[in-house]
């Protein structure tokens, strides 16, 4: 008699869904290994909103910059950080927003234009030794594109690099770019460099 309940409970187990209701049997590509509560994925989308909205933190956490707006584009200009320029970019300076960059058509009178733009690769901790490796890998390729410039043409290079606190939180880009006078007369490139 025992053995009888036995097969009836094991043919209506196989014969439902698992929830009680008849007729659901397993695809031949379910797994029979699967285990009894797991979630299923829904794809429906809330009907309603939260009722709590979330709240920002009123602080920065420490290690994080301050000035967060120097790392990320202005949305309400044609600003750019220089980490984003290519090779090839022309572009105008701003000495009241350091680190942003105006890109510009290379047949329009711009500030500089991007020889090579290439990563730091190693430990600095200060602005003075990222400063020094970043110039000594703008160093060859700056003096190589200038040899090749018509005289008067380029009057400056411009070697752009992030800052300790940009580089700790992952900010490598070194752009390498030729210049007229920035910051120091109205001498403009216009045209691209050869």
């Amino acid at each position: 008699m025992i053995v009888a309940v036995g097969v009836v409970v094991a043919v209506v187990l196989v014969t439902t869904r698992g929830d009680g209701s008849p007729g659901d049997k397993k695809s031949p590509s379910a797994s029979s290994a699967s285990t009894k509560g797991s979630p299923t994925p829904s794809l429906s989308i809330p009907s309603e909103l939260p009722s709590v909205t979330p709240t920002l933190p009123s602080e920065v956490p420490s290690g994080v910059p301050s000035d967060l707006q120097s790392l990320f584009p202005s949305l309400a200009s044609d600003q750019i950080p220089y980490y984003t320029l290519k090779s090839g970019d022309c572009f105008d300076t701003d000495d009241k927003r350091p680190g942003q960059a105006t890109k510009r058509s290379c047949t329009k009178p711009h500030d500089a234009e991007v020889v090579k733009v290439t990563e730091l690769q190693g430990s600095y901790t200060t602005d003075a030794a990222l400063k020094k490796a970043a110039s000594a890998l703008c160093e060859k390729p700056l003096n190589r594109k200038a040899a090749k410039q018509p005289s008067a043409t380029v009057r400056g290079t411009l070697v752009q690099y992030p800052d300790s606190t940009g580089y700790k939180i992952g900010i490598d880009n070194v752009a390498c770019s030729l210049s007229g006078d920035v910051g120091a007369g109205d001498h403009k490139l216009t045209k691209p460099l050869t």
